[in-house]
Protein backbone atom coordinates (compact mmCIF):
# COMPACT_ATOMS: atom_id res chain seq x y z
CA UNK A 1 0.00 0.00 0.00
CA UNK A 2 2.63 2.65 1.01
CA UNK A 3 4.41 1.71 -2.29
CA UNK A 4 1.71 2.24 -4.47
CA UNK A 5 0.87 5.67 -2.35
CA UNK A 6 4.25 7.01 -3.31
CA UNK A 7 3.94 5.69 -6.85
CA UNK A 8 0.91 8.12 -6.91
CA UNK A 9 2.88 10.96 -5.27
CA UNK A 10 5.71 10.86 -7.41
CA UNK A 11 8.20 9.04 -5.49
CA UNK A 12 11.48 7.14 -6.55
CA UNK A 13 11.21 3.72 -6.51
CA UNK A 14 14.22 3.44 -4.59
CA UNK A 15 12.86 5.64 -1.70
CA UNK A 16 10.55 2.91 -0.68
CA UNK A 17 12.56 1.70 1.83
CA UNK A 18 14.67 3.14 4.69
CA UNK A 19 18.27 2.15 4.57
CA UNK A 20 17.85 -0.26 7.12
CA UNK A 21 14.65 -2.13 5.39
CA UNK A 22 16.65 -2.22 2.10
CA UNK A 23 19.86 -4.15 4.20
CA UNK A 24 17.39 -6.60 5.53
CA UNK A 25 15.47 -7.21 2.39
CA UNK A 26 18.51 -7.99 0.66
CA UNK A 27 19.37 -10.60 3.04
CA UNK A 28 15.29 -12.29 2.89
CA UNK A 29 15.43 -12.97 -0.67
CA UNK A 30 15.44 -16.87 -1.62
CA UNK A 31 18.29 -18.04 -3.32
CA UNK A 32 16.78 -19.23 -6.07
CA UNK A 33 15.84 -15.94 -7.19
CA UNK A 34 19.77 -14.92 -7.26
CA UNK A 35 20.72 -13.34 -10.67
CA UNK A 36 23.98 -15.64 -11.22
CA UNK A 37 24.97 -12.76 -13.43
CA UNK A 38 27.87 -10.30 -12.78
CA UNK A 39 27.46 -10.08 -9.20
CA UNK A 40 30.81 -9.78 -7.97
CA UNK A 41 30.72 -12.56 -5.76
CA UNK A 42 33.77 -13.77 -4.99
CA UNK A 43 35.56 -16.74 -2.89
CA UNK A 44 38.18 -15.76 -0.67
CA UNK A 45 40.38 -17.63 1.41
CA UNK A 46 41.56 -16.16 5.14
CA UNK A 47 43.47 -17.76 7.76
CA UNK A 48 42.91 -14.98 10.46
CA UNK A 49 45.81 -14.71 13.81
CA UNK A 50 43.49 -13.17 15.71
CA UNK A 51 39.98 -13.35 16.84
CA UNK A 52 39.39 -9.82 16.06
CA UNK A 53 39.54 -10.69 12.32
CA UNK A 54 36.58 -12.24 13.14
CA UNK A 55 34.74 -9.15 11.99
CA UNK A 56 36.35 -8.67 8.89
CA UNK A 57 35.15 -12.49 7.78
CA UNK A 58 31.78 -11.37 8.81
CA UNK A 59 31.81 -8.54 6.64
CA UNK A 60 32.76 -10.19 3.50
CA UNK A 61 29.91 -12.71 4.11
CA UNK A 62 27.33 -9.16 4.43
CA UNK A 63 29.05 -8.63 0.90
CA UNK A 64 27.49 -12.24 -0.28
CA UNK A 65 30.93 -13.83 -0.68
CA UNK A 66 31.99 -17.06 0.06
CA UNK A 67 34.50 -17.87 2.79
CA UNK A 68 36.94 -20.87 2.96
CA UNK A 69 38.26 -19.93 7.11
CA UNK A 70 41.23 -21.78 8.49
CA UNK A 71 41.21 -21.68 11.95
CA UNK A 72 45.14 -23.47 12.44
CA UNK A 73 47.05 -20.62 13.03
CA UNK A 74 44.91 -19.21 16.18
CA UNK A 75 44.26 -20.98 19.33
CA UNK A 76 41.90 -23.18 20.23
CA UNK A 77 39.81 -20.65 22.28
CA UNK A 78 40.30 -17.81 19.77
CA UNK A 79 38.96 -20.60 17.29
CA UNK A 80 35.86 -21.51 19.16
CA UNK A 81 35.09 -18.18 19.63
CA UNK A 82 36.07 -16.87 15.68
CA UNK A 83 33.16 -20.15 14.97
CA UNK A 84 30.86 -18.47 17.02
CA UNK A 85 30.87 -15.14 15.90
CA UNK A 86 30.65 -16.31 12.53
CA UNK A 87 27.73 -18.53 13.63
CA UNK A 88 25.70 -15.27 14.27
CA UNK A 89 26.57 -13.97 11.70
CA UNK A 90 25.52 -16.61 9.20
CA UNK A 91 22.02 -16.66 11.25
CA UNK A 92 21.49 -13.12 10.78
CA UNK A 93 22.18 -13.26 6.71
CA UNK A 94 20.44 -16.76 6.12
CA UNK A 95 23.78 -18.37 5.32
CA UNK A 96 25.28 -21.74 5.86
CA UNK A 97 28.47 -23.21 7.34
CA UNK A 98 30.38 -26.53 6.50
CA UNK A 99 33.38 -27.89 8.47
CA UNK A 100 35.48 -28.88 5.18
CA UNK A 101 38.23 -30.31 7.16
CA UNK A 102 40.68 -29.92 10.41
CA UNK A 103 40.04 -26.61 11.31
CA UNK A 104 38.72 -25.55 7.77
CA UNK A 105 34.88 -24.34 7.93
CA UNK A 106 33.43 -22.74 4.44
CA UNK A 107 30.73 -19.85 5.54
CA UNK A 108 28.80 -19.21 2.49
CA UNK A 109 25.79 -16.30 2.29
CA UNK A 110 22.33 -16.88 1.15
CA UNK A 111 23.08 -17.43 -2.12
CA UNK A 112 25.04 -19.98 -2.13
CA UNK A 113 23.97 -23.29 -2.31
CA UNK A 114 26.03 -26.50 -0.86
CA UNK A 115 25.92 -29.65 -2.00
CA UNK A 116 27.78 -32.93 -0.59
CA UNK A 117 28.72 -33.02 2.65
CA UNK A 118 32.77 -33.76 3.38
CA UNK A 119 33.56 -36.84 6.04
CA UNK A 120 35.69 -36.48 8.94
CA UNK A 121 36.38 -40.06 9.06
CA UNK A 122 39.95 -40.48 9.69
CA UNK A 123 40.52 -44.50 10.28
CA UNK A 124 38.70 -47.07 7.96
CA UNK A 125 38.32 -48.83 4.97
CA UNK A 126 39.91 -46.39 1.66
CA UNK A 127 40.52 -43.46 3.62
CA UNK A 128 43.99 -42.32 2.82
CA UNK A 129 46.01 -39.74 4.26
CA UNK A 130 47.29 -37.33 1.37
CA UNK A 131 48.57 -34.55 3.36
CA UNK A 132 52.04 -35.05 1.34
CA UNK A 133 50.36 -33.46 -1.49
CA UNK A 134 51.56 -30.04 -1.63
CA UNK A 135 49.92 -27.56 -5.12
CA UNK A 136 52.23 -24.00 -5.99
CA UNK A 137 51.07 -22.01 -8.27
Amino acid sequence: MALNLKKILGAEEDDAFSPDQKENAFYKIKPEDVDGGDSGSKMILLEPRAYSEAQQIADYLKERNTVVVNLKRVTSEQAKRIVDFLSGTIYAIGGGMQKIGGGIFLCTPNNVNIQGKITDETEGKDIHDNTDINIEW
